[in-house]
């Protein structure tokens, strides 16, 4: 396996002529003296006498040689037994291929799966591009732009403000929209596992590597890659994510073999990467590959007209959701959504109507405490031009009022999601929580699952 003829090319010596012509080869005796041998000293040496090499051949096509080197003569008819072994080598060889092949197209499609599910799930959880404000539809003009190319475009923005939809839109509106998106979360893969996530690995490359692995890039093959806070990425991986940009090469870990993509990036980022650049915490000529057509968001309080139309899209949305009664969205309802700074974007717009949907008494929505459990705090203005909102609470809320609410809500979450707390209908999903953040509240208000 690790000799000096581990690797023998198509028409050298016997192995590589039976390889390229599809023909058998004899030498019955006198190896030695053949031109055919390679190392006639080892012949002597060893004293073989004859050689014997039949291709393995499925189908019309030559999968490899089995050669055979005798001490003793090999006779015509041995070289014909050889044939008929040969013959079931080689269909054995092409159903263990094709086995592999079988398998490697069902982890393919195992791995869509999960990336379909992963999409869906953020479509699900942030909703569509809603809104007709002038900063928005400028965004929209430039998504339009440069969906109809191939070039790699940045998106910045605060976290929250939609980076993500916009991929998905530059995706769809692309002549790659019949290929895959695969998302990648930057931020979210251990500097160890960076390899191993974006270009793959063979089984046994590492510890735990028990099968071949198909990388992102691989998996985007044909279509769009967008990588999600891109700044996340450690300085010392920079370089190989540069190459593979460039040149649309890499090799898996543990493999010698180099594999060409042809994928098309998407990439996002709320941090300021010319100052990432500045600190020495992000290579120059990767930012300057990754932002040819940089398309940045505007937050939510550059939007406030938005604002409306994505709370009703939300209180439409989840109400049938949350098995909740249709809820009205009023003029006061939007006059108070607008006041507040929205620090979380969209999402945190998300959170709040989904909350408020809970906690709904009939039709009416209680954004005030839906404001209040997130701890929304208002835009600063003017004391002197200061006016009271129209839809300010009739009274005042004590904390410990405040946290009975919180209490019921948590209750009445649990017994919809039949006391699970974390997972797709879990209580934490319908509060808009995290699962940890929520089991820690139940312990602070002595809520247990089984009472």
């Amino acid at each position: 396996m690790d000799g000096h003829f581990r690797r023998i090319p198509l028409g050298a010596q016997k192995v590589g002529q039976i390889g390229a012509s599809g023909e058998p080869v004899l030498i019955s005796n006198n190896l030695a003296e053949s031109h055919w041998v390679a190392r006639p000293d080892w012949a002597r040496r060893e004293g073989i006498l004859s050689f014997a090499g039949q291709p393995l051949i499925y189908r019309g096509d030559t999968l490899g040689v089995l050669a055979v080197f005798s001490r003793a003569e090999i006779t015509p008819s041995e070289s014909d037994w050889l044939r008929i072994f040969a013959d079931h080598a080689a269909i054995a060889i092409a159903n263990a291929r094709a086995y592999d092949e079988v398998e490697r197209l069902r982890r393919q499609l195992e791995l869509e799966r999960d990336y379909l599910r992963e999409e869906v799930k953020e479509v699900l959880a942030f909703g569509t591009i809603v809104g007709q404000s002038a900063a928005l539809r400028g965004v929209l003009e430039q998504v339009e732009l440069v969906a109809a190319t191939d070039a790699t475009a940045l998106i910045l923005g605060e976290s929250g403000t939609g980076k993500e939809l916009v991929a998905a839109a530059i995706h769809e509106r692309s002549s790659r929209r019949d290929r895959p998106l695969v998302r990648v979360n930057c931020g979210s893969i251990p500097a160890e596992l960076f390899e191993s996530e974006f270009f793959g690995h063979v089984k046994g490359a590492f510890t735990g590597a028990l099968r071949d692995r198909v990388g992102r890039f691989q998996h985007a093959d044909g279509g769009t890659l967008f990588l999600d806070e891109i700044g996340e990425i450690p300085l010392a991986h920079q370089a190989k994510l540069l190459r593979v940009l460039q040149g649309g090469q890499f090799e898996r870990v543990g493999d010698d073999r180099t594999r060409t993509v042809n994928v098309r990036l998407l990439a996002a980022t709320n941090r300021d990467l010319r100052v990432e650049v500045a600190a020495g915490r992000f290579r120059q000529d990767l930012f300057y590959r990754i932002s040819v057509f940089p398309l940045e968001l505007p937050p939510l309080r550059q939007r406030r007209e938005d604002i409306p139309a994505l709370a009703h899209h939300f209180a439409s949305r989840f109400a049938p959701q949350l098995n909740r009664p249709t809820v009205r969205l009023t003029n006061d309802d939007a006059a108070l959504l607008m006041q507040y700074d929205w620090p979380g974007n969209v999402r945190e717009l998300q959170n709040v109507m989904e909350r408020a949907i809970i906690l709904a008494k009939g039709s009416r929505l209680r954004l005030d405490l839906a404001l209040a459990y997130g701890s929304v705090q208002p835009l600063a203005s003017d004391p002197m031009t200061e006016t009271p909102p129209a839809s300010a609470p009739e009274k005042l809320i004590r904390s410990e009022e405040l946290k009975d609410l919180e209490r019921d809500s948590i209750i009445a979450a649990l017994e919809r999601a039949h006391r699970r707390v974390s997972g797709p209908g879990g209580a934490a999903a319908l509060l808009g929580v995290n699962p940890n953040t929520l089991t820690s509240r139940m312990r602070s208000l002595g809520i247990k699952r089984k009472g």
